[in-house]
């Protein structure tokens, strides 16, 4: 076991020793252990030197519907009338004894002032106006402070500056800044504490399944490493990108998440087989690199291709934190899968028999066929129909309240109620009116003001209406603000908007904070259909390309389906109901964010088709030695049935660590993807995929030779 690198290569070259591409990559870097290693250390030194700076260089705006109506109002709004816009900040100063503008209350007020403006990303600061902004009895005033910058700044502003104003309170003089960009700022603040303790949770959980999954505390540990190398590196390279455009920290909450998910997946899908190839088959090291590298390693790589796929039809949907967060995930997947694919063989080929150190007593480091995941499959061989049907009807019930769904953006309940956001939202709503917190903002032409100001004023689900503002520079614009009779989360809102933006003149914008996140919900729910037909098509053509056989790629891509479907379903039970929210700690919205089903529907199929690949690579290279139906069955559950209990063990331990702490959004994402995964390794993967395989038999792997022809030569058995 002391031998070097350069001694061991000439196992690579003997002439019945054929590697494929994955397999000679395999070599090279374990002939090459100098050269990768520096570039490695290099990546995670030189992008880790920039990673301690994500969460304040992320950005936490960026929901809305680039292109929209309510962004360009929102834009004019900030260029013309002194940052009166959806981004600005409201300090909201209740006083509760005597009025606000009086005494200890104006005292406030005036401090207030004077350190909004002091901030240059703050435009003009206006003070409270009497039937506008400044309550009836005179309780309660609003210091609108103009937002100066874009709205991610804005979000930065507000974390610098909502700590000195809350710290102005007196015993009598209550301070809380609100608005979107302190909303976000609360938000991304509570979400960091959740993630920081979901992370502290998830890591010893799975370090704990991984032992009991590899039988040895050392070769547990190396997809722990892996991850965290690749997660430092695509951290680092998203502080950078955000200098160029801005990145969503959302992109780098879901990368942690899914990065560690997926980059376990893929170090005990490589570390088993090495192990069966070193230890099982007694095959020299670099050859067992080669061996593990052209089929484990091709299969990783096929499902990294998938679930890279799978994100980047999330790039459709014209919203900048979409677009972020897809691009994170995605970033740290390449990461993830570089390191898989070359860092990884490197130290399983220098630690060798050395991975199997303080091992469990009853574990057998070289076995790769389970025997009871080899009787499981005779199980299903023998009995197909029993445990298909049951299975499809379990998934079924539980997708069936699926077609029930309800979605709306999120509403000041994501936030915790001692948030600062939230408390100001509240006393603008007593002292204002149950619309105030969602005034809306017209920008209508100087010469159609009063015929927009009195459609407004005879709209029975307006409130209020404010007169026009002209633009304060000179610009041929006014403003009307208009309050609403209902809640900005209610959907009567929707109803109000539209009928608006058909009454009004046509030079009129209609804006403000909820008309964007309805305009984001339509443009979500436009995009929905695309991205999930786009997601289906690729993955079926990735699986096409893989396996070579029609059938059982378009059976694998439609099983996916089953475990979102059935995702959901539990989701609006448990969101749109209610049901368990005082278990997991949230008051129910009575919909799910409107967010969630585009994008986890993409997370989800990625993780499936993740699950597949690693079922049905095992499969095909079983039928390619064989040509026998049975064998490919039975010997891919024998073989990747452990592997994918146990990564989907892992899985589900990471995501549902998520939906135990902080704030709702956090909360849908751990429940959502810890279900669908549960349910997707442990019933679509492991149950009737298997039947698939066995009620189509051959069938399964037939290619029409025209399309033999066309794809590339792709095997997965190793010569």
């Amino acid at each position: 076991m002391t031998t070097t690198a350069t001694s061991r290569q000439p196992d690579s070259v003997s002439t019945s020793f054929r590697p494929g591409p994955l397999g000679r990559l395999g070599v090279w870097v374990t002939a090459h252990a100098r050269t990768t290693t520096v570039v490695w250390l290099l990546l995670i030194v030189g992008l880790g030197f920039f990673a301690p700076r994500v969460e304040a260089a992320l950005s936490g705006a960026g929901w809305q519907a680039d292109g929209s109506e309510s962004v360009a109002a929102r834009e004019l709004a900030v260029d013309h009338f002194g940052g009166n816009a959806s981004s600005a900040i409201q300090v909201v100063v209740h006083s509760s004894d005597g009025p606000v503008t009086e005494g200890a209350g104006a005292d406030v007020l005036a401090r207030a002032t004077e350190l909004l403006a002091g901030e240059d990303r703050i435009g003009e600061v206006l003070q409270p106006q009497p039937g506008a902004t400044l309550s009836p009895d005179g309780s309660t005033a609003v210091l609108l402070a103009g937002a100066g910058a874009d709205t991610n700044e804005m979000v930065r502003a507000a974390d610098d500056l909502k700590g000195p104003l809350e710290a102005m309170s007196t015993g009598s003089v209550e301070v809380n800044p609100t608005g979107a960009s302190l909303l976000w700022s609360d938000f991304n603040e509570a979400n960091l504490d959740a993630m920081l303790k979901s992370e502290m949770l998830s890591w010893p959980v799975t370090l704990g399944i991984l032992v009991l999954a590899f039988g040895a505390l050392v070769a547990a540990g190396l997809p722990l490493l892996l991850t965290l190398a690749g997660l430092v590196a695509s951290a680092g390279s998203l502080v950078l990108i955000n200098e160029l455009v801005p990145v969503s920290i959302w992109a780098m909450n879901f990368a942690m998440m899914f990065a560690l998910a997926l980059g376990i997946d893929y170090a005990l899908f490589l570390v088993v087989r090495y192990r069966a190839a070193r230890m099982g088959a007694g095959a020299p090291p670099v050859r067992a690199i080669a061996e593990t590298m052209d089929t484990a390693g091709k299969a990783v790589l096929l499902s990294g291709a998938t679930v890279l796929v799978s994100l980047s039809a999330v790039m459709l949907v014209p919203s900048p934190s979409f677009r972020s967060m897809a691009g994170g995930i995605m970033l740290a997947v390449v990461f993830v899968l570089a390191a898989t694919l070359t860092l990884l063989p490197l130290v399983l080929f220098k630690l060798d028999l050395k991975i199997n150190r303080i091992a469990l007593p009853w574990v057998r480091a070289g076995e790769h066929r389970s025997p009871r995941f080899a009787a499981w499959g005779e199980r299903l061989w023998k009995r197909p129909m029993v445990y298909g049907i049951g299975s499809l009807l379990v998934l079924l019930a539980l997708a069936a309240p699926i077609i029930g769904l309800k979605t709306a953006m999120p509403s000041i309940k994501v936030l915790p109620e001692d948030a600062s956001a939230r408390i100001g939202y509240d006393q603008v709503q007593e002292a204002f009116g149950e619309g105030a917190p969602g005034t809306l903002q017209v920008v209508v032409d100087t010469a159609d003001a009063p015929t927009a100001a009195a459609v407004l004023g005879d709209d029975p689900a307006v409130a209020g209406v404010m007169p026009p503002m002209p633009a304060s520079d000179g610009t041929d614009l006014a403003m009307i603000q208009a309050v609403p009779t209902v809640d900005p989360s209610d959907p009567e809102l929707s109803t109000l908007v539209d009928r608006l933006r058909a009454d009004l003149p046509d030079s009129a914008l209609v804006g403000g904070a909820p008309v964007e996140n309805l305009d984001l919900k339509t443009q979500l729910d436009e995009s929905t259909p695309l991205v999930i037909g786009v997601v289906l098509v690729l993955g079926f053509l990735l699986l096409l390309v893989a396996l070579q056989a029609p059938l059982i790629s378009l059976l694998g891509t439609l099983a996916s389906l089953l475990s979102t479907a059935a995702a959901f379903g539990v989701a609006r039970l448990v969101f749109q109901e209610g049901i368990g929210a005082g278990f997991f700690g949230f008051e129910s919205q009575g919909f799910l964010d409107a967010w969630a089903p585009v994008f986890f529907f993409a997370m989800i199929f990625a993780i499936a088709m993740d699950y597949t690949v690693f079922l049905l690579a095992s499969a095909k290279e079983h039928y390619e030695r064989t040509g026998d139906p049975r064998e490919a069955m039975i010997g891919a559950l024998a073989h990747s049935g452990r592997v994918i209990f146990a990564a989907g063990a892992v899985m589900v331990a990471v995501f549902f660590t998520f939906a135990l702490s902080g704030p709702l959004p956090p909360k849908e994402m751990g429940i959502i993807l810890g279900v669908a995964v549960l349910l997707d390794a442990f019933l679509v993967r492991l149950v009737l995929l298997p039947v698939m395989l066995r009620l189509t038999g051959a069938a399964a792997w037939w290619s029409p030779a025209w399309l033999t022809r066309v794809l590339p030569n792709i095997r997965f058995a190793h010569d």
